[in-house]
């Protein structure tokens, strides 16, 4: 069986492998083991600790080169990990290989084979003065490529329409393939803000749908919205529509009809999470309200009353409705707020439908979010539902301590939006001189 190396972007590494596992997964590719060093995947001819070894590999499987690529046009790389190769080190190890015999043209732009050598430094961190040591040596034919143009395609600074909650595109991206979008899925995104999952899903092949409870974001301004962006990447056979309702009203009555759920929560920090409702603390009667003559809920310009939706009672609708209206072996992706400090892998919110794939870490500081991905394992039952107590006691024991040991065994995001916004307080604080008495 042949082996292949996986060459990743060093951007969002944590991100990588738990994104690769899922597009194995789609393909029907078991994966055994990967070099974690995508932007490219090589069909792996040699490796080793140093070039007499890589060519010895070579020259004892001529069945992989000799008389097969004589005649075509061919390009011929040598990069590094961690490092960095002089150009007349490359020509020296591109000569190296010359026993290979390619008689085709040379083509750097657009050839028909490319050959590759990684040379691998370590992920140590480089010492000034001290010339890096080379650890390992991999040697390779070029199968696949990833796609960084993708990337450039869904560059918010190339978007139409943007909001203050639009995603980064290479995220939105790996939030796809963790979802596993393809032609002939269904993905959802109930808080869909301007939609940017909505597009790189679409890009895989899948039908997207989403909703928000702010029309406002959906619709845009100045002629510009959603619709400017769809037609933008020309997804209008994809992109289905973008509907105004509240997810905890939401109008959906069949079961197990969505493949994936996509989405970033409202957390409090760019955009206020609201929901239909009024506070309770609210003075006003509960009435049919009118003005001049016409019932308030039927007027065009009609906004119902909205209350605080707090990061807890979120995160539960979210797992109750991904049980519920994910197939069996659906995805569910979605971003989950986090105080590094007091972050514990025992916070992740757990359904008895849904079991965990995978949790990365986007650190900030003194604040993170981790992308987190569950897979629906077992039919919905209505008996089980997570409240948002479940979400915000993930290890706080059944008794109640004293209040100061209570905060200490909260989860993570408990009371997220107020910590967020305490953070520059405090650092205004510990900066401030004392004053003397």
């Amino acid at each position: 069986m042949p082996t292949y190396l996986v060459q990743f972007a060093q951007y969002h590494e944590e991100f990588r492998f738990p994104e690769l596992q899922s597009l194995a997964k789609l393909e029907r590719i078991h994966l055994e083991w990967t070099h974690e060093i995508c932007r490219n995947i090589y069909h792996l001819w040699a490796e080793g600790n140093s070039y007499e070894n890589v060519h010895a590999q070579v020259k004892d499987q001529p069945e992989l080169w000799k008389g097969k690529y004589n005649d075509e046009s061919f390009k011929f790389t040598v990069g590094a990990f961690n490092s960095t190769v002089s150009v007349t080190d490359q020509r020296e190890v591109i000569n190296s290989f010359s026993y290979l015999g390619f008689e085709g043209p040379i083509s750097m732009k657009n050839p028909d084979v490319q050959f590759g050598v990684i040379e691998d430094y370590g992920s140590g961190p480089p010492v000034m003065g001290v010339e890096p040591k080379r650890q390992w040596i991999y040697m390779g034919r070029l199968v696949a490529t990833g796609g960084r143009d993708v990337v450039q395609k869904y560059n918010l600074k190339k978007r139409k329409y943007l909001g203050t909650t639009s995603m980064d595109a290479e995220l939105s991206l790996v939030m796809a393939n963790q979802a596993q979008a393809a032609p002939g899925k269904l993905i959802y995104d109930p808080f869909v803000g301007t939609g940017s999952f909505l597009f790189t899903c679409a890009h895989f092949g899948a039908f997207t749908l989403g909703s928000d409870i702010d029309g406002r974001q959906i619709r845009g301004k100045g002629g510009k919205g959603v619709k400017s962006n769809i037609e933008q990447y020309n997804l209008q056979s994809r992109v289905l529509d973008s509907l105004v309702f509240d997810v905890c009203h939401h109008p959906w009555r069949i079961k197990g009809w969505l493949d994936a759920i996509v989405t970033d929560p409202p957390y409090g920090v760019r955009a206020g999470a609201k929901r239909l409702g009024r506070k309770e603390d609210s003075k006003k009667p509960l009435k049919l309200r009118s003005y001049d003559g016409v019932p308030m809920h039927i007027r065009e310009d009609y906004y119902p009353p909205t209350k605080p939706y707090e990061m807890s009672e979120v995160l539960a609708d979210l797992l109750n409705f991904a049980a519920e209206h994910l197939r069996v072996g659906g995805r569910l992706v979605y971003w989950l707020p986090t105080v590094v400090d007091e972050y514990s892998s025992a916070d992740i919110p757990q359904h008895p439908s849904m079991t965990l794939i995978s949790n990365s870490e986007q650190n900030f500081g003194q604040w993170a979010r981790r992308l987190i991905t569950m897979e629906k394992v077992r039919k919905w039952d209505p008996s089980q539902v997570v409240t948002a107590a479940d979400t915000e006691s993930s290890c706080i024991p059944k008794e109640q301590p004293a209040e100061e040991e209570q905060d200490t065994n909260r989860p993570g995001h408990y009371l997220f939006r107020e910590k967020y916004f305490a953070f520059g307080r405090s650092e205004e604080s510990r900066s401030e001189p004392e004053t003397k008495k």
